[in-house]
């Protein structure tokens, strides 16, 4: 495939030659592991360093021998997929005690291991900066022991260590996701989903028990995610009294017509006195105040279980290359350091700054000062909690501001999963505010033929997880219709557009933009979210309903490369959608492990598909049994599946045999992901707030009337903020043609992937984390992975 151009070509500037790399995986397990694992034996590989795991976590190294084994390309294939870890953790007490730290020193000195790569949770992370930090003493006791050569020392004299958090519970701070975060989250919205069903059939009130002793991360995002009555959790337990309110909640709710009721509880949830508050102890209080029939699940180790979700795959996999990378670049003053991603920025964080802000949090949680262990959690934390009040809470009439504006929400071109979160959190912050809203059906189509109609609270209950588009869409752009529009908003009186969509959203607000000069109509503030799988607006690197196209991908390629499991070599040739955009091709690729990804964006011949047939040639011959191949369906108008497939089926004659798929629907459907819940859900009242504050600064002598460039907004995600960006300056920075942005993020994935499917390619570090300090908050709007 054609190398993109790089700033920097990495295996140039540094070398792994004559380092030894060891990678362990500590504490407690968590999907995306291998992930990682897989990432640092490659990358090593790669950059010409010895790679070896140590099983079985701190113990292994302690005990040695064959603990301790020199990792190869192919001990790491078929991996990616595996929950857990498949090199073994468990909590070691002999590594807390000096002898046991001794024995570790002497096993990797033996093996001339002087970098070590640690997956794993603070505690894990803490023992590992100790025994650096005492690494040049141990050498030492070992000299005197006559262990180790004196020389041993010199050569040895330094110890290096990458920290990486693999915890479901999102405890560490420093870090926005930890590995194994979303995947838990997958597993609980499952549960979820799947009990609201039955709850619904017998008008049941579910109380839910997550993991999260100390924090209530998992508690907290599955309740945003769910749209649960009631969240408890330990960073903020509820006021006292919260007994009376919760019941009075529960029955306000069902007195609404709902059908069931969903409490969601976090371990480690206490009240104001410290005091746990349990599952069994809400059930009770729910069947003694209201009488409602009330049933407890509690979800255990079902949350530490199963598949690796695509965005751990793709945060491990990144993170395990930018630890190669960290240790090749350390010195012996460098101190410990973690890696991990800010929006979709690498970054590497001292470690001990964030064991010790992880530590103050449970600090403050102990002397009861839980606004300050929240705002500790970090600003993601803190607005999701903010949000999750916003929307689960409704206030009395009585206390809602009387604005008088009413705002109009739609949904413009293919449906996406995560749509209708971004409704409900817009009607609901928007009624909070005090707007009158409405919902328009079957997006400018309905506008202009008036289906048009106010939206209530209690209409958007239960919308979070529901696919598709609830109010109707359709790809009509506003251009020919823009009177009849103009005047359907004269009629209902509508003075903000919150537009929800993909491509065709952007030109639609740009088609209402420039009609702002024939219709005065068109004068109000107006702001789009990006919602489209293929994740191909300008302006944001995510976009509403990507990451659920991308699980529905990842799942499939999974199976499919499981179906040859057990039969002779085979490779898969899978088309993708995404129009132009090679997003999902390249994103999937990643997370499922592909050989090769043909997209749009990096044109491609004859002869690249050659070599790329005798690079998986080769392979096969020598370690894998299946191949994948992603083809993004608009990426060569020549070279077409068909073709791709007949080639290879001919080239790999007597090696290997092929198979194809079109995925096809299949990716526009199902219920949302965790990530595309909460995406839209925040990004929406963020907008909804930016709507209010446009009206209310724009409202003038009895009108609003707003025409400058700054009132028709798209709000999307750029590296670590969420940003407002005005419509008409992205026009720049788009390829209508094609309808793709003309500079695209993800495209410097792209060298990682050919990397870990072992090509010899150029790498740019240019955008590689460097080290930065732990703050208490970062800059404004960075609101990091933003949905989570």
């Amino acid at each position: 495939m054609a190398q993109p151009d790089t700033k920097k070509i990495f295996f140039e500037n540094l070398s792994g030659a004559g380092k030894a790399i060891a990678v362990l995986t500590s504490g407690g397990d968590a999907q995306g592991m291998n992930a990682a694992v897989r990432a640092v034996v490659r990358m090593g590989t790669y950059v010409g360093a010895k790679v070896y795991f140590i099983r079985e976590g701190y113990q292994g190294m302690v005990d040695g021998g064959e603990n301790i084994i020199e990792a190869t390309w192919e001990s790491v294939s078929s991996m990616l997929q595996v929950g857990g870890t498949v090199i073994g953790s468990a909590r070691c007490k002999d590594f807390r005690t000096h002898e046991g730290r001794l024995k570790a020193a002497l096993n990797l000195v033996k093996l001339g291991i002087t970098n070590l790569c640690v997956i794993g949770g603070d505690g894990s992370l803490t023992g590992a900066n100790l025994f650096r930090e005492e690494w040049s003493g141990l050498l030492a006791e070992l000299v005197e022991q006559g262990s180790i050569e004196r020389q041993s020392v010199e050569t040895y004299s330094a110890l290096h260590i990458v920290g990486m958090v693999g915890s479901i519970d999102n405890d560490f701070c420093g870090t926005d996701m930890t590995i194994g975060t979303d995947s838990a989250l997958h597993r609980i919205i499952e549960v979820v989903d799947a009990i609201m069903t039955t709850a619904q059939s017998h008008q049941r009130t579910f109380v839910l028990e997550v993991m999260g002793r100390h924090c209530g991360y998992l508690a907290l995002v599955s309740a945003l995610a769910c749209g649960a009555d009631w969240v408890l959790i330990p960073e903020m337990p509820p006021e006292d009294g919260w007994e009376e309110k919760m019941c009075q909640k529960l029955s306000a709710t069902r007195s609404r017509g709902t059908r069931l009721n969903i409490i969601i509880v976090a371990e480690g949830a206490i009240d104001r006195h410290g005091k746990p508050i349990t599952s069994s102890i809400v059930k009770d209080l729910v069947v003694k105040c209201l009488g409602f029939d009330t049933r407890v699940t509690i979800l255990g180790h079902v949350q530490r279980g199963g598949t690796p979700s695509a965005f751990d795959r793709i945060l491990a996999s990144r993170m395990g290359v930018e630890a190669v990378l960290a240790l090749l670049e350390t010195t012996a003053n460098t101190p410990a350091c973690v890696v991990s991603l800010s929006g979709n920025q690498s970054v590497r964080l001292p470690l001990m700054e964030c064991v010790q802000m992880t530590q103050e949090v449970q600090k403050a949680m102990d002397e009861k000062k839980f606004e300050e262990a929240v705002k500790l959690r970090g600003r993601s934390f803190e607005n999701n909690l903010k949000t999750y009040k916003l929307l689960a809470h409704r206030k009395p009439e009585s206390e809602l501001p009387i604005s008088n504006f009413n705002v109009a929400v739609l949904n413009v071109g293919a449906p996406a999963a995560g749509m209708n979160a971004a409704v409900r959190s817009a009607v609901r912050v928007g009624i909070s505010e005090g707007h009158k809203m409405f919902a328009v059906s079957d997006g400018f189509e309905g506008f202009y033929k008036g289906q048009i109609k106010e939206i209530k609270w209690a209409d958007v209950g239960g919308w979070t997880g529901q696919g598709g588009s609830l109010l109707g869409t359709k790809r009509t752009l506003p251009a020919k219709h823009v009177g009849k529009i103009a005047e359907q908003m004269r009629t209902h009186n509508i003075n903000a557009l919150l537009v929800i969509g993909g491509f065709e959203a952007l030109e639609s607000l740009l088609q209402l933009y420039e009609a702002r000069a024939t219709y005065e109509e068109f004068c109000i503030p107006m702001c789009m979210l990006p919602a489209t799988i293929s994740n191909n607006v300008p302006g944001t690197d995510l976009s509403i309903g990507a990451d659920t196209a991308l699980n529905a991908i990842v799942e499939t390629c999974d199976r499919i490369k499981q179906s040859a499991s057990g039969t002779k070599r085979r490779v898969f040739i899978i088309e993708t959608m995404g129009g132009y955009c090679g997003y999902l091709a390249t994103v999937a690729g990643l997370a499922a492990g592909a050989d090769a990804a043909y997209i749009y964006e990096e044109p491609f011949d004859i002869r690249d598909l050659q070599a790329n047939v005798e690079h998986l040639t080769e392979k096969m011959k020598t370690s894998i049994q299946r191949g994948l191949v992603l083809r993004n369906e608009n990426s060569n108008e020549n070279y077409t599946t068909d073709f791709i497939y007949q080639l290879y089926s001919e080239e790999g004659k007597g090696v290997f045999d092929c198979r194809k798929n079109v995925l096809g629907h299949m990716q526009q459907g199902g219920a949302p992901s965790p990530f595309d819940r909460n995406f839209g859900t925040k990004i929406s009242a963020k907008a909804m707030q930016w709507v209010t504050k446009k009206l209310v600064e724009t409202f003038r002598q009895g009108r609003v009337f707003a025409n400058t460039e700054d009132s028709c907004c798209l709000l999307g995600m750029r590296r670590r903020a969420l940003v407002f960006q005005p419509v008409v300056q992205l026009k720049g920075e788009t390829d209508f043609i094609h309808r793709i942005p003309k500079e695209q993020w993800w495209l410097k994935l792209r060298p990682l992937m050919k990397i870990l499917a072992k090509y010899k390619t150029s790498y740019d570090v240019s955008d590689s984390g460097q080290l930065e300090h732990v703050v208490h908050h970062r800059p404004k709007d960075s609101d990091a992975s933003a949905a989570m």
